[in-house]
């Protein structure tokens, strides 16, 4: 550590150099990224760029010789490279660049192959799952659109949209599309309008492109953040034989921006023939109801009972009345039987009473405390007793009590 303080601060060219020492223990790396800003002097030995990373905003200053870069060129605009480089530092001026020793061209095989490596392993993620895919609402209050600026992709959109539905609001998004800047302002769009309370919905598109101007949308990085969004994707990039994982994430895969434009809103046209057509299928219903109630109600009115409402009447009370008559002659006929059975009873009855035997000349002796005297031999000579008769009662005084006859 260099010894400093305020009183003896260090000069610029120790800490220059301090740098440049440190930077140079750092060995030769391979680097990925995007080449841009290729800047070749007439008469220079060394080319210029800058090498930007292409998920992120970020970049680094390049320099190398030129035989280099000609060992790879032709170069494609924003071509993917590989990089064998080291750290520069010029004391001088105090800037840091890499110093290329040599240059590889991403192939298309190879992204390929690194792509199908990232589709299976989303995919295992569950990402691209059915069960993940949100609906796409009927009528958004506003619509989110992520494109190119002055795209065609734009256009179409927003015209077949508003073909459709010619009050559709848009929340428009004009942004990198293609480039090391894409995936850093595709995202940072999307989540904005993800945020947004108004959008409803959100289409991603753009136009046709290569390969390799088509990867931005198969970042990871985008990928995984509209996975996490809660607003309902269409993506709409490039054309049918187009296939971004964008594609696979978004919740609708438009094959074109046009389809998109005809995905997110209904067209009125269809609409209104809808609701015209359900009114003649309602009024045609309600027509139809109100004939089989009014035929009902005539055939109803048609029926005897409703002609005469009293005959109903009428023929209940005949009823009514034939059972209150044979109600009453069995009554009549239970009441005399009940008499009749009522005199048998009161003529066995006075037969079998006392007075009805003392009426036949018989009596009954008391004595004198009132007790039936049954026996002779219970009476002693000169008892008082009483002899009641059918009618009164006679007083007398035993003389003797004789034995009972005999009973043959």
């Amino acid at each position: 550590m260099l010894e400093n303080s305020a009183e003896e601060p260090l000069p610029v060219r120790v800490i220059s150099e301090a740098i440049g020492d440190y930077l140079s223990k750092l060995g030769p790396v391979w680097i990925e990224g995007e080449l841009s800003e290729v800047t070749v002097r007439p008469g220079a030995q060394m080319v210029f760029m800058r090498l930007r990373d292409t998920s992120a905003d970020m970049s680094l200053s390049i320099m190398c010789h030129k035989s280099v870069l000609e060992a790879v060129n032709p170069l494609p605009a924003n071509a993917r490279v590989v990089m064998y480089s080291k750290v520069s530092w010029y004391a001088k001026s105090g800037s840091l660049s890499m110093n290329v020793k040599e240059i590889r061209q991403v192939g298309v095989g190879e992204l390929l192959a690194r792509l199908e490596l990232l589709k299976n392993q989303l995919a295992s993620e569950g990402l691209f799952a059915a069960d993940r895919k949100k609906g796409l609402p009927f009528l958004p209050t506003a619509v989110g659109l992520i494109c190119g600026r002055n795209s065609d992709a734009e256009k179409d959109v927003v015209e077949n949209a508003k073909r459709r539905w010619p009050s559709v609001r848009f929340e428009i998004r004009e942004v990198a599309v293609q480039g090391a800047a894409a995936v850093t302002e595709v995202s940072a769009a999307l989540a904005e309008l993800d945020a947004h309370p108004d959008v409803d919905v959100i289409i991603i598109t753009r136009g046709g492109g290569s390969f390799e101007d088509l990867l931005p949308f198969s970042d990871e990085t985008l990928i995984r953040l509209a996975a996490q969004a809660q607003t309902p994707i269409v993506s709409a990039i490039g054309h049918e034989k187009d296939a971004p994982l964008l594609d696979l994430v978004a919740d609708w895969r438009a094959s074109t921006p046009t389809d998109a434009g005809k995905r997110v809103v209904p067209d009125i046209v269809e609409e209104l023939t809808k609701i015209r057509n359900l009114q003649d299928r309602s009024l045609r219903y309600l027509k139809n109801l109100l004939l089989n109630e009014s035929n009902s109600i005539v055939q109803l009115m048609s029926r005897p009972i409703l002609k005469d409402p009293y005959s109903m009447l009428s023929s209940r009370a005949e009823i009514v009345a034939a059972h209150k008559s044979r109600s009453l002659r069995a009554m009549e006929g239970e009441l005399a039987l009940g008499s009749e059975d009522l005199d048998s009873l009161k003529a066995q009855l006075r037969t079998l009473s006392p007075q009805s035997t003392l009426d036949r000349g018989y009596a009954v002796v008391l004595t004198q405390k009132g007790e039936i005297v049954r026996k002779a031999a219970a009476l002693k000579p000169g008892d008082h007793i009483s002899i009641k008769v059918a009618e009164g009662v006679v007083a007398a005084t035993t003389d003797a009590a004789l034995p009972a006859a005999p009973q043959e």
